[in-house]
C-alpha cells in the first residue's frame, strides 16, 4: 500500500530550498523548514515573499493562495520539529559531510517509514545514504532551478534503495506537477553529468583566450538556440557550485573533461561567484541582479579602427542547401552574386531552389514580389571558375572534403583578382590547409554559415595565422550588413560552436551506451532540465549520425583528448546504415 505524503520537512532554506517549499506548500501539503540560524530563516522567507509576490504580480497566484501557502509553511531551528513527516528533503550546500552528518541525524527522530531524500546535484547518495540505519529509505530527490518553473525531477535509487520507496517518491513527485526520470546512483546524474563538462570546456576556451566570453555565449544562443550562453549560465549556477560539482564528478570518473578549468578555482578564490556576488565571468550591476553592466572586458560597440575591404560582388561555389541559402541571404541584401558549379543545369536547378526559398518567404508575407524578382535578377549562373575573375568575395560551399577544398582554392588563386577576400564555410576541417593551396594565405577566412543560412543568425569567423587583420575586418563588417551576428575564434577543430556541442553529444551516446538511462529520458532530462532546445538524441537524428561521427572524429584527432573519442555505438549505428532521420532510422525510427 503506497505511503501517505501530507507533511514534508526541508532542511535549508537558501534559493534551492525556497523553491522546494513554494512547490509544496502551492499543492496543499503541510512544510516544515530547519535551517542553522535565524539570518537563514530571515533570508529564506525573503525569498519565498519575494517569490510568491512575483507570482501574484504576474497571476499565476491570488493573492488568498498566496496568503494560503505561507500559512502551510512553518520554521525552526531544531530537527527535532520534523519527528511527524513522512518526507524530508535536504538541501544544503554540497558537502558531503554534512549531508551524512544530517542524514544520520534525521534517522534518530524520523518515523521508521519515513523517507529522507537529499536534492544533491552530483554527491553519492549511497555514501550519504549508508550514514542511517535506513539506506531503503534514502533516495535523491534533484529538482532544478528555478524549481518552480523547471519540471524534471531526477530521481536517484542506490543498490539498495527498496522499490516501494522509489514507486512513492516518483508518485510524490507527479502529485507536485513535475516529470519524475529515475536514475543510479552516478555522480552528476544526468543532467550535470552532460552540462558541466560543457560548461568546463567552455572556461578552458576563455582561459586559452581562444574567443571573448561573448563570443563564447553568443555561438551557443544563436548557434544552437542555447537560452543562456555557457559563461552566462555558470554565473547564475554560482562557479563555487560548478567546481564542487564537477570535482566530485572528476573524482568519480577520473576523467579529464570532468577536471574543473583552474580559471574557475582562481575566480573563486577572488570572491567571483557569479550573480550572487555581483561579478563572475561578467559583472552585474548589484548582487544577486540579472543585469550585466559594463566593465574592462566589455568589448567596443566601435568597429576596428583596422580598414575593411569594398565587397560588392560576390562569387559563391556549390550547389547544395548551404550554398543557395548563402546566395539567397547575400542577394537579398543587394550583393550580386554569381553562383558556380560543375554544369550550367545544376547552377539553373540551385537558382531554382532559392527562387522557390523566395516565393514561400512571399507567400507568408515576409517579402514583398518585387523584392523577390529584384533578388532573382542579381544571381548569375556560372560554370568556369574565370568568370569569378571580377569577384571582391568568393565563399566557398562545397562537399566537406579536405581534397576537394583544396583544389577549389587552388583554381580561385589562379583566376580571383588581387585583393578579392577568399572564404570557406567548413564547420570543421582546417581553415590554413586550404589557404595554403594559394598563394595568398592572407586573403583566406572562414566564414561559417548555419543551416538554414537564410535564418540562422550566427556566423563563425575563423582567422588563421596567415589571415590579414584587414581581411577579419571585412568578413566582420559583411556578416553585419547581412544582418548575422558574428564571433571570432582561432583555426582549431569544431571552431566555438562544434567543439563545444559533439563531445556533449558524444557523452549523452556514451550514457546511452553504459545502460544508465534510456533515450527518452536523456532528451527529457535536458530538454526540461536544461532548457535546451532539443534533447541530444533527437538533435543528433537531426544533424545526421554520418555528420556527428565525421565531426567527432575530426574533434578526437586534434586534439587527441581521450574522452573525444567517437562512442562505439555511434560507429556502430553509422556501419549499419542507421544515419538519423534522413534514412527513417537512427536512434528513433521515425514513419
Amino acid at each position: 500500500m503506497a505511503r501517505e505524503i501530507n507533511t514534508v520537512g526541508v532542511v535549508g532554506f537558501g534559493t534551492m530550498g525556497a523553491g522546494i517549499v513554494e512547490v509544496l506548500a502551492r499543492t496543499g501539503l503541510t512544510v516544515k523548514v530547519v535551517e542553522v540560524d535565524a539570518a537563514g530563516v530571515e533570508r529564506g522567507l525573503g525569498h519565498l515573499e519575494h517569490s510568491t509576490k512575483r507570482a501574484v504580480s504576474r497571476e499565476k497566484l491570488t493573492a488568498d493562495e498566496a496568503a494560503a501557502l505561507h500559512d502551510r509553511v512553518s520554521t525552526s531551528l531544531d530537527l527535532h520539529t520534523l519527528a511527524d513527516c513522512d518526507l524530508v528533503v535536504e538541501a544544503v550546500p554540497e558537502s558531503i559531510g554534512l549531508k551524512a552528518e544530517i542524514f544520520k541525524a534525521l534517522d534518530e527522530i524520523l518515523e521508521p517509514e519515513a523517507i529522507i531524500a537529499s536534492n544533491t546535484s552530483s554527491l553519492s547518495i549511497t555514501e550519504i545514504g549508508v550514514a542511517t540505519k535506513r539506506p531503503g529509505k534514502v533516495v535523491g530527490l534533484h529538482f532544478f532551478n528555478p524549481t518552480q518553473v523547471l519540471k524534471l525531477v531526477e530521481v536517484v535509487r542506490t543498490v539498495v534503495t527498496e522499490p516501494d520507496v522509489i514507486t512513492d517518491v516518483v508518485a510524490f513527485t507527479e502529485r507536485l506537477g513535475k516529470s519524475p526520470v529515475v536514475i543510479g546512483d552516478r555522480a552528476g546524474f544526468i543532467a550535470n553529468a552532460l552540462l558541466f563538462p560543457y560548461l568546463n570546456h567552455a572556461v578552458k576556451m576563455l582561459e586559452s583566450k581562444y574567443a571573448t566570453r561573448e563570443d563564447l555565449d553568443a555561438a551557443m544562443r544563436y548557434g544552437c538556440g542555447y537560452p543562456m550562453g555557457p559563461l552566462a549560465l555558470l554565473d547564475l549556477i554560482g562557479l563555487d557550485t560548478a567546481y564542487e560539482i564537477l570535482d566530485t564528478m572528476y573524482h568519480q570518473s577520473r576523467n579529464r573533461l570532468h577536471s574543473p578549468a583552474p580559471l574557475l578555482k582562481q575566480m573563486i578564490t577572488a570572491g567571483l561567484l557569479g550573480r550572487k556576488t555581483g561579478r563572475g565571468f561578467y559583472t552585474y550591476d548589484g548582487p544577486d541582479s540579472p543585469t550585466v553592466v559594463r566593465d574592462a572586458l566589455t568589448p567596443s560597440e566601435v568597429d576596428s579602427a583596422t580598414q575593411a575591404r569594398d565587397v560588392q560582388r560576390v562569387g559563391v561555389i556549390g550547389t547544395g542547401t548551404m550554398a543557395t541559402g548563402i546566395v539567397e541571404v547575400f542577394a537579398k541584401r543587394g550583393y550580386d552574386v554569381v553562383l558556380r558549379a560543375r554544369s550550367l543545369d545544376k547552377a539553373e536547378k540551385a537558382i531554382g531552389a532559392v527562387r522557390k526559398s523566395l516565393e514561400r518567404a512571399v507567400s507568408k508575407g515576409k517579402l514583398s514580389e518585387q523584392d523577390r524578382d529584384a533578388t532573382l535578377q542579381r544571381i548569375s549562373p556560372a560554370v568556369e571558375f574565370v568568370e569569378l575573375a571580377d569577384c571582391d568575395l568568393v565563399v566557398e560551399a562545397v562537399a566537406e572534403e579536405i581534397g576537394i577544398k583544396k583544389e577549389v582554392f587552388a583554381a580561385l588563386d589562379e583566376v580571383c583578382k588581387p585583393g578579392a577576400v577568399l572564404a570557406t564555410t567548413t564547420s570543421s576541417l582546417p581553415v590554413i590547409e586550404v589557404a595554403a593551396a594559394t598563394s595568398r594565405p592572407a586573403d583566406v577566412v572562414g566564414l561559417h554559415f548555419f543551416n538554414p543560412a537564410q535564418v540562422m543568425k550566427l556566423v563563425e569567423v575563423v582567422e588563421t595565422i596567415s589571415t590579414g587583420a584587414d581581411v577579419v575586418a571585412t568578413a566582420r563588417k559583411i556578416c553585419l550588413d547581412l544582418g548575422k551576428h558574428p564571433v571570432h575564434c582561432g583555426d582549431v577543430a569544431g571552431f566555438i560552436v562544434n567543439a563545444l556541442l559533439f563531445p556533449y553529444l558524444n557523452d549523452a551516446v556514451k550514457m546511452l551506451e553504459a545502460h544508465y538511462a534510456e533515450a527518452d529520458d536523456i532528451d527529457n532530462a535536458m530538454k526540461v532540465g536544461c532548457g535546451l532546445p532539443m534533447g541530444p538524441f533527437a538533435l543528433l537524428d537531426v544533424v545526421g549520425l554520418d555528420v556527428s561521427l565525421a565531426i567527432q572524429r575530426t574533434l578526437y584527432n586534434e586534439f587527441r583528448e581521450p574522452g573525444f573519442a567517437p562512442a562505439p555505438l555511434l560507429e556502430h549505428l553509422v556501419t549499419a546504415g542507421r544515419l538519423g532521420r534522413k534514412t527513417g532510422k537512427g536512434f528513433r525510427d521515425y514513419s
